[in-house]
């Protein structure tokens, strides 16, 4: 069984995402922003097999926290979700070109989908590095 840590600051975004993933049989690990996702980082022994995460978040955006978590939990895999159009991600810098994301709202069917893509990526050396669009 795979194990997600799932960040959003938007409590029914991490609700809705929780059971969507529980149902097909994941473990979930929920934090309310970068700082908590850390905290839960630290104290969780076992591994983690995705980092699926917000974009933009108060105190530590995605990015951020993804870079954090690769010092430490070297090569786990990131998938991002946003309700912002990719477009204006890019123009902003927010994200690289070419990362994986899940727009919100998001079906059922597709955050499994990027989930699962995600989950099954090939593994990632050294830090934390976004999982290639599909």
């Amino acid at each position: 069984m795979e194990t997600i840590l799932l960040v959003d600051d938007e409590s029914d975004v991490r609700d809705l995402a929780r059971d969507i993933l529980t149902a097909k049989g994941y473990r979930v690990l929920e934090a309310g922003g970068g700082e908590e996702a850390v905290r839960v980082v630290q104290s969780h022994g076992e591994p983690i097999d995705l980092l699926l995460t917000d974009v933009v978040m108060p105190r530590m955006q995605g990015n951020e926290l993804a870079a954090r978590l690769g010092t430490l939990r070297p090569g786990v895999r990131v998938l991002y979700m946003s309700g912002y159009a990719q477009p204006i991600l890019g123009d902003d810098g927010t994200l690289q070109d070419g990362v994986l994301l899940v727009e919100k709202p998001f079906t059922e069917t597709g955050l499994l989908a990027s989930v699962d893509h995600a989950v099954h990526a090939a593994p990632q050396g050294g830090t934390p590095q976004p999982v290639a669009g599909a």
